[in-house]
C-alpha cells in the first residue's frame, strides 16, 4: 500500500486564501521543495515571484476565473496567457456553471477550447464545481472536457458548497475520455481520504493539509 510520503508526488500543494501573503506563499514553496509535491497551486498574483523562487524545481499551478467561473471568456483567456507569461506550468480554470445549467454547452466547450489554445504545452485542468451539478451535468462535462483537449477534470474549487467526494471521483474517472485524468480537490483533510481518492483513480489531489499532516507525523 502506498504510504503518505509516496503520494505527495500527486499533491498540488495549495494556498488560495484571499489574504495569503508572499511570505506564506514562500513557505508553501519551501514545503513543496522539501516534500517534492507535484506543484504549488497559488493565486495568479503570486505566479511570477513563485516561478522565479522555485527555479523550475517544482511546477507552478494557478487558477483562472476563480472561484466563481463567471468571468467572460475573454478575461479567462487573458488571465491564462498572462499566467503562462509569468511562468505558470499548469492552469486550473473554472467553468461557467450557469451557462452549463442553461444548457449552453457550446459556450462551455468554446471557452475551454480558447483557454486550451492560450496555454499550449501546459497542463490544463478544468474545474467543474461538482457539488453544484446534477449527475447528468457531470457526465456532460466529462464529454466536453474530453472534447476540449484538457488534461484533467477537477472536482471543485473548495470555495463552494462542497468539495471532492468519493462518488464524484469514481464517476468522473469512469466517464472521461482516454488521456483525461481526474483531480480531486476541496475538503481533503486526512491521509486516509487522500489514499482513497487515489485508489478510485484520481491522479492529482488539490489540498493544503496533506503536507501539514505528514510534517506533524515526523515531529
Amino acid at each position: 500500500m502506498m504510504d503518505g510520503a509516496e503520494f505527495l508526488q500527486y499533491v498540488d500543494h495549495t494556498l488560495l486564501k484571499v489574504d495569503a501573503t508572499w511570505e506564506q506563499v514562500q513557505a508553501l514553496c519551501d514545503e513543496a521543495l522539501l516534500y517534492k509535491t507535484a506543484s504549488v497551486c497559488i493565486s495568479p498574483c503570486h505566479v511570477a515571484r513563485a516561478a522565479a523562487y522555485l527555479g523550475g524545481k517544482v511546477k507552478v499551478c494557478t487558477v483562472i476565473g476563480f472561484p466563481s467561473g463567471c468571468s467572460s471568456t475573454a478575461v479567462k483567456v487573458y488571465e491564462t496567457a498572462d499566467a503562462v507569461q509569468n511562468g505558470a506550468d499548469e492552469i486550473d480554470m473554472v467553468i461557467n456553471v450557469g451557462q452549463l445549467k442553461a444548457g449552453n454547452t457550446e459556450y462551455v466547450l468554446n471557452e475551454m477550447r480558447q483557454v486550451r489554445r492560450a496555454c499550449p504545452g501546459k497542463i490544463l485542468k478544468v474545474i467543474i464545481e461538482a457539488c453544484l451539478l446534477t449527475e447528468a451535468e457531470k457526465l456532460t462535462m466529462c464529454r466536453l472536457v474530453t472534447e476540449a483537449g484538457a488534461d484533467f477534470i477537477k472536482t471543485s474549487t473548495g470555495f463552494s458548497t462542497g468539495g471532492a467526494t468519493f462518488d464524484d471521483v469514481a464517476l468522473l474517472k469512469a466517464n472521461v475520455g482516454p488521456g483525461v485524468q481526474v483531480k480531486a480537490a476541496g475538503g481533503i483533510s486526512s491521509l486516509e481520504d487522500a489514499r482513497k481518492f487515489l485508489e478510485l483513480g484520481a491522479t492529482r489531489l488539490g489540498t493544503s493539509r496533506i503536507v501539514k499532516l505528514l510534517s506533524a507525523r515526523k515531529e
